[in-house]
């Protein structure tokens, strides 16, 4: 009856294993979301520049790729919180049962101690026979004493854990709940991102159908204004070769002039003569040059010459005076809104031809402006003034 053996294990080991995956779990969950947040702000500032959308669509698919990655750590964090939640459970339930057993033997040794009085152990220790069984008793005593006394702090120990236990509990299944709604925010998240790419990528190939037709639009009316050039120049020989022609043989444009002809349009250059890679990684070779202008605004003949034609066939060049100036040389005069001279006229150097428009979608106003000798371009920035 008095022989009691005091009993219990550790709740649970000093450092869990799932509680360390937890730990290195939400550190993995912090870098993927500084990742996404750099990404995020690279998408920004991709979007308030120029830019080819395939590089934003390579952000966007680096943007899924870490959600996706967010949302299955979410899932490992969920998993091991679970496992948490399960042992944190047995715990509470074990020490539950421990302290159950341990405070109805409290309870026996009470009502025993109770029932003997104040003077048992007097009692006990007075009536020995000898010396020797007095020392046998008080030592028997002392030991019930002490396992009496480690009984209450083991009940007031296990009291105290199962109300740690259950604190823990509290916040495990309070992080289950976040983590939960991270991860449903992070799957609407993902959505939004594959729809998102999805969006681009219709708009890509969209812009790559408009650029290719654009491309091949520029080519054709390209091919169109050299074959202009072209027949003006054979018909200019065939007169030029009539007796009392010569003078279609001089050229008002002089080789004093390079570098000194009066710009025809005031304005920024918009884009140069030969190759030019656009925003969207396309490849143009311009024959001449483009000047930025509101729409409107006069331009003007760089010299003397005559109207060799006027064409407003031209569907990327749009209106289009093709001024002859003798001895092969041509200035042409492009994307046009409005035309001030006809097929046939003479006109003097700084005269207005028309004004600026803007004839192509994909660039602002401006004027498209070459010079031609005997067919071949030239870059009309060489000949015209240079600006201060």
């Amino acid at each position: 009856m008095l022989g009691l053996a005091l009993s219990g294990s550790p709740l649970r080991s000093q450092q869990p294993t799932s509680a360390e995956r937890l730990r290195q779990q939400r550190d993995s969950l912090t870098r993927i979301k500084d990742e996404r947040a750099d990404l995020q702000r690279k998408m920004r500032e991709l979007q308030t520049t120029a830019h080819d959308l395939s590089e934003e669509r390579n952000l966007l698919d680096k943007q899924a790729n870490a959600t996706a990655r967010v949302v299955h750590s979410l899932d490992e964090q969920l998993a091991t919180l679970a496992d948490e939640e399960r042992s944190a459970t047995a715990n509470v339930v074990r020490a539950q049962d421990e302290l159950a057993i341990k405070r109805s033997i409290l309870h026996y040794r009470v009502r025993e101690i109770y029932k003997r009085g104040p003077l048992y152990s007097v009692e006990a220790l007075l009536s020995a026979q000898s010396f020797g069984e007095l020392v046998a008793r008080y030592k028997y005593l002392h030991v019930v004493a002490q396992r009496d006394h480690a009984m209450v702090g083991r009940v007031e120990s296990l009291g105290k854990q199962i109300a740690a236990d259950r604190q823990r509990l509290v916040r495990l299944r309070d992080d289950v709940e976040f983590s939960r709604k991270d991860k449903a925010d992070e799957e609407k998240r993902l959505r939004g991102l594959e729809e998102q790419r999805g969006r681009s990528l219709a708009q890509t190939q969209v812009r790559q159908r408009q650029t290719e037709n654009r491309l091949l639009q520029l080519s054709r009316d390209e091919a169109r204004l050299g074959s202009v050039i072209n027949s003006l120049e054979v018909e200019r020989r065939r007169i030029e070769s009539r007796p009392g022609n010569a003078a279609l043989s001089t050229s008002t444009i002089k080789t004093t002039d390079f570098g000194r002809l009066d710009w025809p349009v005031d304005g920024a250059i918009l884009y140069n003569f030969g190759r030019v890679i656009s925003p969207n990684n396309t490849t143009l070779r311009w024959n001449g040059i483009g000047i930025a202008a509101p729409v409107g605004t006069a331009v003007r003949a760089v010299s003397s010459g005559t109207v060799a034609r006027v064409d407003e066939g031209f569907s990327t060049y749009g209106p289009t005076v093709f001024l002859q100036h003798g001895g092969g040389d041509y200035s042409v005069y492009a994307s046009l809104a409005t035309i001030a001279v006809a097929t046939g006229d003479r006109v003097a150097k700084g005269q207005v031809l028309g004004t600026v428009g803007r004839t192509d979608p994909d660039l602002e106003a401006h004027l498209h402006f070459e010079i031609r000798r005997n067919g071949p371009a030239l870059d009309p920035l060489e000949w015209l003034r240079t600006r201060r």
